[in-house]
């Protein structure tokens, strides 16, 4: 029997190279937004924990000392260091391993930041323990990542397309459920926001390779939706719809 990360590794593995070009994936003010808080920080050390494409350790290179790309899986890191070279980002390195078990000393790093990776997380808690302990003291943390929503109906119809999409998802955590889980952890929560994300359906399933028994089930789940989850999500005849992302900034005392 696989395990999750078999799964997860699986998954990503051969789909590398599409989330290397993905627009969803590439593109974004966060990107922005994340260089800004690197850039404010001298001499940073950054951590790019569930790198997937590398597009998060892409955009904080040419502004800091260092930065690490982690992720579990090979193949994902193979192509990041490729693109970084490509880019001539020289003080981009990569790192393979589980973001619940980080091979780092205490306090190594200035900057830890994860985008879209963390609803892959099964064993979250943990995972945040270990940023914190990575962190020098006043280090931050920055979390990017899709999230439930507010409204339980809502939030479970977007576990269950997820899952049938892509079987390496564990959970989306809504921003209320983000704040717990930082606050537990040690963290003093700075700054977050909410906005919508729009994910083409053809795309969105195409980047996942989903098989298409469950492209079926998905559209079947989505046509049988009531109204109000319909309109939450902005569905449309395509199957296209709107995602919550949450974007969390915290800070190691």
């Amino acid at each position: 029997m696989r395990s999750h990360q078999q799964v997860v590794t699986e998954q990503f593995g051969s789909t590398a190279v599409a989330y290397l070009t993905s627009s969803v994936h590439a593109q974004g003010a966060d990107l922005q937004a994340l260089a800004q808080i690197a850039a404010a920080i001298p001499g940073a050390r950054v951590l790019d924990l569930g790198c997937g494409g590398g597009h998060a350790s892409f955009a904080v290179a040419p502004v800091v000392e260092k930065v690490i790309a982690y992720d579990l899986s090979e193949e994902m890191l193979k192509v990041v260091a490729s693109a970084a070279a490509e880019r001539g980002l020289a003080n981009l390195a990569v790192r393979q391993g589980s973001a619940d078990r980080l091979d780092f000393p205490d306090a190594s790093f200035d900057l830890v930041c994860t985008r879209f990776s963390a609803h892959h997380w099964r064993q979250l808690p943990q995972a945040l323990g270990e940023v914190f302990r990575v962190l020098k003291p006043g280090g931050r943390f920055i979390v990017i990542d899709t999230a439930a929503p507010a409204d339980v109906l809502a939030d479970t119809y977007v576990q269950a397309i997820e899952l049938l999409r892509d079987t390496s998802h564990v959970r989306n955590v809504s921003l209320n459920s983000w704040r717990k889980l930082l606050t537990t952890a040690g963290f003093a929560i700075a700054h977050d926001k909410t906005w919508k994300l729009r994910l083409e359906f053809d795309s969105w399933v195409a980047r996942m390779r989903t098989p298409q028994d469950n492209i079926t089930a998905i559209r079947a789940l989505w046509q049988a939706a009531p109204g109000e989850v319909k309109e939450y999500f902005a569905l449309d005849a395509a199957g296209s719809f709107s995602i919550d992302v949450a974007m969390l900034e915290a800070r190691k005392a």
